[in-house]
């Protein structure tokens, strides 16, 4: 028996956050049904790539998943769902505050109808604050947070790839905090409202950066402390052949090492008093060789450093199959492709190795009378 099985979740997001976070909860044998608009359903749906009559995001944030299509402005709309929130566990919104409210979904009127409910609402700045109702994407956060400001190179900030407000500050925060709340729950009977803000969440990321700020006010900019490219020992270095490496020998022994097998000279290896200096060193050395010699060089060495990989080889590589990380997969309309792989323990999966992503309104539930 998986851990969540018997929970009920009611899914009324789109796009990303709340997705992904229902999505775990799924992994770990929840019930989850979207809260789809008629024709259109889920914004990702009509997104590309497509992987049948869906996106490929929408298949993979949403298989094992349910989907009923319902006008949440229509004037019986809440009396329709009353049933299924009555018997819910679980409601997860991705409304701007207030639009829950108006449409007479918000958490006191909902907590009318059940008690016991955890309504966990996502939003980018919060349910408070002169923010709380601006618009923003993952981008947005991460600059007005100062996250963006340190990520970058000689004071010029890179766009991110990966979207660390939408999963790191939105979906993994609403998972851990959907589960304390129904740890809770079973002590009190009650549910509650959770407030998770993706900008709040961010601001966890940058421990070390907040740390000198308020003790020393030493606060960080682009390149210049160890994480963020002050130090030869945390650099990204290009190879003869333009490829990259990635080096990492923050600890003396592991920079020792280094230092060693790129055959830096001796008085270029006490780096703290010339950081800059140094890099150029290293930088001439790794650049004469390919990264194929390189990675022959340091393989099997305590030395922190790995050839930049592409998705592709990353994906392909032997530990991510030793691992069984795409075993399991996702199907929709007869086509399938491997499965999202989701932070859950592998205990705490379904036998089931293959799961559909659902169809708009494809669910029937007697219970729910649309």
């Amino acid at each position: 028996m998986q851990p969540l099985e018997g929970l009920l979740v009611l899914d009324f997001s789109t796009l990303l956050p709340g997705p992904m976070a229902s999505l775990i909860l799924a992994d770990a044998g929840a019930r989850v049904v979207k809260l789809e608009k008629p024709e259109r359903g889920d914004e990702m749906r009509t997104y590309e790539p497509k992987l049948g009559d869906d996106s490929v995001n929408f298949a993979l944030l949403n298989r094992g998943k349910q989907s009923i299509a319902i006008d949440l402005k229509s004037p019986d709309a809440v009396q329709r769902l009353k049933p299924l929130i009555e018997r819910a566990d679980v409601l997860i919104e991705q409304f701007r505050p207030g639009v829950m409210e108006r449409l007479g979904l918000g958490f006191e009127a909902v907590r009318r109808m059940n008690p016991k409910l955890v309504y966990c609402s996502i939003t980018g700045w919060g349910q408070t604050g002169p923010k709380a109702r601006n618009a923003g994407h993952d981008l947005n956060y991460m600059a007005e947070t100062g996250v963006l400001s340190v990520s970058g190179i000689d004071s010029v900030p890179v766009l991110p790839q990966v979207l660390a407000a939408d999963i790191g500050g939105g979906a993994y925060p609403a998972v851990m905090n959907i589960m304390f709340a129904l740890a809770q729950r079973d002590r009190t009977g009650l549910g509650c409202h959770l407030d998770v803000s993706m900008a709040d969440n961010l601001y966890a990321f940058m421990y070390w950066g907040l740390g000198n700020g308020f003790a020393l006010n030493r606060w960080p900019g682009t390149s210049d402390e160890i994480v963020t490219g002050g130090s030869p020992r945390y650099q990204i270095y290009r190879t003869a052949d333009d490829r990259y490496l990635a080096a990492a020998p923050l600890e003396p022994k592991f920079w020792s090492l280094f230092c060693e097998l790129i055959d830096l000279p001796e008085s270029l290896r006490e780096d703290h008093a010339a950081p800059d200096s140094v890099k150029t060193a290293v930088a001439e050395r790794i650049a004469r060789h390919t990264a194929e010699h390189w990675k022959t060089v340091f393989d099997g060495k305590d030395v922190c450093c790995s050839i930049v990989a592409t998705l592709e080889e990353g994906v392909s590589d032997a530990q991510v199959a030793a691992r069984c990380l795409f075993d399991r997969q996702v199907e929709t309309s007869g086509r399938k492709i491997p499965a999202l792989p989701t932070p859950v323990s592998p205990l705490f999966r379904s036998m089931q190795t293959c799961a559909n992503a659902p169809r708009l309104n494809e669910t029937q539930d007697p219970l729910l009378l649309i």
